[in-house]
Order: structure tokens, then sequence, then C-alpha cells
């Protein structure tokens, strides 16, 4: 996956506010006490080290039901519960088949099983149930079966988005025996981008499904100006049985009617007023990576441009009004995002707790100015390779708001809880819930009812890679899982709610009012940005910014940022001085670096430092492998806490 893309996007400048404003005729209450939580595994199929046919033997699985690739990378995902509430959906990678005849020869490659989530079994006694595995070719023309990513389950029970694919089983519930190979067709999605409707589909991304159920919002990849970046869209999905152009002429989802969710008519987040003045639009819309929608529908949460420097949030913005709140504000990574059904609630993934973003993002309330050129930087290294430090997180409906930051779901420290299935407090290598060598991993998906959580993590491992061993310090340590397996899925049941039904969803419209319509064959807009040049940024209660911004003459320099503050303050009690300086640049389009430079001092009411050493900070990282390296020091130290920037390869 490609991180640093998902913060550059396209500016609309409508009614967009903060969390307290938008929430102004109603006050927020005060946040929700801590909940006690039971986390449960789930069971999946037998590991088997060997690709090679026959490797999943009747020993290793005598119900001859497959066997499963292990690893961390494109292997396994876990996806969302069905309505039922008894059933999780995951993406594996079967391995090991024997040759056909043989009626396990279907437990072959990429495929979507169920698993059971209620101590159940189905009829052969497995857990699990393959639903794509098996189905005659006839039934799935022209589908993409490279990936089944984000499995998301349709409320009829009888449909799945998969991938670039909607699975059907007709009248059949998908977890009832009823539901065969032979009545089980897979659908490919198809946008059509070319203006006469001719040739296959646009490469559509990381595609969420409405509440609705018959709308979705997808990402696509852009490139401007050096950089690879995103944008995102707002669409119907509809049955075609019989299209008459296109690819494939089979039965297919058409996406149709859809919205770019960006506007070129609108402010930009960074604008220049009054001569040199620099102005910086919190009332833009910026989305770059869409993440899904909130409960009812009418919000579709995305990240977007930094509010504070080098902190990535997840904003969600009213796909009627454009009014946006901002759901996280922890100087820490959050990317993944989940609202419960009831709309009371979201589940996040976020670094917050581990201090791997605090070097750079530590010092809060500085203006995103250097972020103009180095966003790509912290929006990557929250992942060593596929080391992550995400943990599940439980926030509430209104997001980080005053001192509230939410609740760790899975370590007991933070509040107190003992949870029931942890009594390793958190021991690398013990392999418990808690151990820091298992990672969290994207998407959690809430069961209908809101009472229950999915979620998976991955182990770190390889000494030949950069997440643990060889010239990384950190240690490896053996999985402790079934068949020595790297990942593991778990349910988070908050054992004092009662179910609640889910909020009312309305269908929702097609039109977004402040988006641009889609004509396919259109070109891709290309996102205004600020000309070279010296700017000054007025401080909301103090001081002043200069600000000198160098845009690159080569394809391999990006451009340079300088910036000194004298006295600058948003909030009139803490004080902004120093300077700051980053150069960037690309060697391909995914390998970026860095040549950073700061000295910068805050006073008032928090006293902190934002420091390289006397040679700077450069770092080069690949945002396709997320690995950095990088040479000098960048420490941030906040009231007498200090955080330093990562060693290479860690």
């Amino acid at each position: 996956m490609f991180y640093f893309v998902k913060t550059n996007a396209m500016a609309i400048g409508l009614i967009a506010v903060s969390v307290s404003t938008v929430l102004a005729s109603t006050s927020i209450p005060d946040p929700p006490s801590p909940e006690p939580v039971s986390i449960t595994a789930l069971p999946l199929p037998p590991v088997v080290s060997s690709n090679s046919t026959g490797a999943c033997s009747k020993e290793i699985n005598p119900n001859g039901t497959g066997c499963i690739a292990n690893g961390v990378f494109n292997t396994f995902q876990s996806g969302d519960f069905l309505p039922d509430g008894k059933h999780v959906l995951a993406q594996v990678t079967f391995v090991g088949a024997p040759d056909a005849p043989d009626s396990a020869s279907i437990y072959s490659g990429m495929h979507v099983i169920l698993v059971k989530a209620d101590d159940t079994t189905f009829h052969n006694g497995d857990p699990w149930k393959c639903v794509t595995c098996g189905v005659p070719a006839e039934n799935a023309v022209g589908i993409d079966n490279a990936q089944y990513y984000y499995p998301q389950a349709f409320r009829d029970g009888s449909r799945l988005l998969i991938g670039k694919n909607v699975l059907d089983c007709g009248p059949h519930q998908v977890a009832s025996e009823e539901c065969t190979p032979n009545n089980t067709f897979i659908y490919p999605l198809y946008w059509g981008v070319t203006a006469d409707g001719s040739g296959a589909t646009g490469a559509l991304r990381e595609q969420r499904l409405h509440p609705d159920n018959t709308h979705i919002e997808f990402s696509a990849f852009t490139f401007s100006d050096g950089v690879l970046g995103e944008l995102a869209y707002f669409a119907r999905i509809r049955f075609n049985p019989s299209p008459n152009t296109g690819i494939p002429l089979a039965p297919r989802y058409d996406v149709v009617n859809v919205t770019g969710l960006y506007s070129t008519e609108e402010p930009a987040f960074m604008s220049v007023v009054d001569g040199n003045r620099l102005a910086i639009n919190y009332s833009a819309i910026t989305v770059g990576e869409s993440r899904g929608f909130n409960g009812d529908g009418s919000e579709i949460t995305y990240i977007g441009n930094s509010w504070e420097s080098c902190n990535v949030d997840v904003f969600a913005v009213h796909l009627t009004t454009g009014a946006v709140r901002r759901l996280t504000d922890n100087p820490e990574y959050c990317d993944p995002v989940a609202f419960s059904p009831d709309n009371k609630w979201i589940a996040i993934m976020d670094t917050r707790g581990s201090g791997r973003q605090m070097f750079i993002a530590g010092m809060r309330g500085i203006p995103p100015l250097v972020d103009i050129v180095a966003s790509v930087l912290p929006s990557s290294t929250r992942n060593n390779g596929v080391r992550r430090f995400f943990e599940p997180y439980l926030l509430d409906f209104y997001g980080d708001h005053g001192a509230y930051n939410g609740q760790r779901i899975i370590q007991d420290r933070v509040y107190g809880f003992k949870y029931v299935n942890d009594s390793n407090n958190g021991v690398p290598g013990s392999g418990s819930i808690s151990d820091p060598e298992w990672n969290g991993m994207a998407d959690p998906r809430w069961s209908l009812d809101s009472t229950r959580l999915v979620f998976w993590q991955t182990h770190t491992t390889s000494p030949t890679s950069p997440n643990c061993g060889g010239t990384n310090p950190l240690p490896c340590y053996p999985s402790k899982e079934p068949g020595g397996r790297d990942y593991r899925l778990y349910v988070a049941t908050f054992t004092s709610r009662k179910p609640s039904l889910p909020v009312p969803v309305s269908e929702h419209d097609d039109v977004i009012p402040w988006g641009t319509p889609y004509v396919p064959g259109s070109a891709v807009p290309k996102s205004d940005r600020l000309a070279s040049g010296i700017y000054t940024l007025h401080g909301k209660a103090s001081g002043y910014a200069t600000v000198n911004l160098t845009w690159g003459n080569t394809t391999s320099q990006i451009g340079t940022v300088s910036v000194e503050y004298r006295n600058c303050s948003d909030d009139g009690h803490s004080y902004l001085n120093g300077h700051e300086r980053v150069a960037a640049s690309v060697a391909n389009v995914y390998v970026f670096s860095f040549d950073w430079y700061s000295d910068l001092t805050q006073s008032g009411s928090v006293n902190a430092t934002k420091k390289t050493g006397p040679s700077g900070y450069q770092a080069t990282i690949n945002v396709e492998a997320n690995v950095l390296t990088s040479n000098g020091s960048l420490t941030t130290t906040v009231d007498g806490v200090e955080w330093t920037s990562p060693l290479s390869g860690t």
C-alpha cells in the first residue's frame, strides 16, 4: 500500500470547521467511562509451509477443506461481520492443494472464508467455510481475483463486496448450507473511464460500502508534479446483466453516477491573500484517501491535509452540507477508522501510545508549513516495512475532544482493567494479546449490534527484513500461534453493552453538492499549489511566521520550505519561536529524500523544543515498502519528555 499519498488532495473551501464548532448547537458530552472488554481469538484453517501439490494432506486437515499460507504480506486480511453477528469474513491464501479431481483441489489461491464467531461449527465440523472456492468459471466471468481485500457484507446477508467484485448467493444467506459454489455468482465492478465506454475498468481501490448498500466510495491514484497522489470518489453500484460496452461484456456491477470528492472552484487549503499574506483555510475539504462512512452514511471519513505540522489525522465530511469534523488530533498517526452501526462509537487503528511519531509530530500547534513539501515523511514513518505500530482504540462519536483520547482496547495498563485473555501484560515474545511484537492491521469492523469489534494482528518476523533481527537491534521472537502462524484474528466484546439497533439509513442521493461530477474520459484535475515566494503567516493570537517556498527546477527536486517563527501563537497560551527548513527530492515514484533542519522552541503553557543535530536530519523513505534510512537526528522534547528519530531500519 502507498501510505504517503493519503494526504495529497484537492481542497474545497466550504463550511468545514472543527468538531467543537460543528457541534456547537449541541454540547459535547463528558467522555465515556472506560469499558470492560473480553477478547477472543477466532479459529483459522491450518497453516502449511509448502505450496507443493498435496502438501495440505489429510494428516494436516482431515476434512480436506484447505490449508493456508503463512507470512504477513498479501496472505490474510480480516473483514466484516455478517449481519447475523455469528460469522466474520476473511481473505486467505490457500496453498498445497492436491490436483483435481480431488475434491480438495478447489482450496488453492486467494479466497474468502467465513469464520464462526459464536463457538459453533459448520455441518462438516469446521469453524470456517470458503465461499469463493469451487465457484464455476461461468459464474465468475471477468472478475479480479488477484485480491479480495476488505471483504464487506451487504445487510441482506446474501451479498459480499470482496475487493473489486460482488459475490451474490441469490435468495440464500451466504452462511447457509444452501449457498453452494454452483449457486454462487461473483460479478466484477466496472468503472467506465473512457468517453465511449470502451475498455477495461478504471483502477479503483480501497472500496468501502455505504450503509445504504447501493453506493460505495473508492480512491484512485494520480501523478502530478513528480508526486504520486490520490483522489476519492462517491458512486452508485448498479447490477448490469448484459452490458454492451466495456470489458468484460458479462454480468457485472457498474459504478455509475460518479462524483469526485474535490472541486477546482473553491479556495485552496493554503492560499495567498493581500499581497504576500499566507492564509490557511481550515474550512477546506481536502479528501486524500477516503476511509468509509459514519453509521448513518451521512458522512464520509478520510485522510486529508494536516491541520498541525506532521500530524496526520482522520476527518469526516458531511456528504450533503460539506461540514467537516476533525475526528482525531493526537500527534500519533491514525488511519483505519470504522463507525459503529448505531453511530455512537468509532474504532480506529492508531500509533498513539507507541511514541513512534512523537519525534516529528510531538510539538503541538505548529502550522503545517514544511508539510508543503514534507508530508510524505510523517505519513510513512509510522511503519517499518510490514512492522506496524498500530493498536485498536475506541472513541466516542465525537472523536478526540478535550483531554479525551479514547480507550486502548487491548492493554490493561491504560485504564487498570484486567483483560480476561491476557495475563502477560505486554511481555515481548509472550504471544499474548498485548505482546508488542504483534501489530494491529486494517480494518477493524463492527458487528451490526455494535457490541463487538473484529480486528487482526500480524507478527514481527524475519531477520532478513527490516522488521527485526539482522542490523535491527529489535529481536525476533517465534510465533506461538498454531503452526507458527504470523497473523491472528480477534473479536473484542464490550461486555457491559446491550445490543443496539443500527441507526436508520436512507438511500443516499447520487449528487454530492460540493463535489465534481466525474465525466468519463476527462483529465484528472491538478491541485493548485502556491507559487515560489516569500510569505507571511500571522498567528491568530500573536506573532507571525515568515515562509520562504522554492519549488525545484528539476524532475528530482520537489522543493524547499524555510520558516522563521517569531512569537507565533494561535491560542494565546503557547508561543513558537525559531526556524525550520526542509528540502525534499524524489528519486522515483516511491523513493523520497528529505534534508531537515529544525531549531524550534515553544514556551508558555507548554515548554517544548524540536531540534535536529549539528548536521541536521537526512531521511530517505521508500513509501512502497515503508523502509526508512536516515542520518543525523530529529528530537522533540515536550515538558521534559524526549523523543528521538528512529534508527535506520527500525
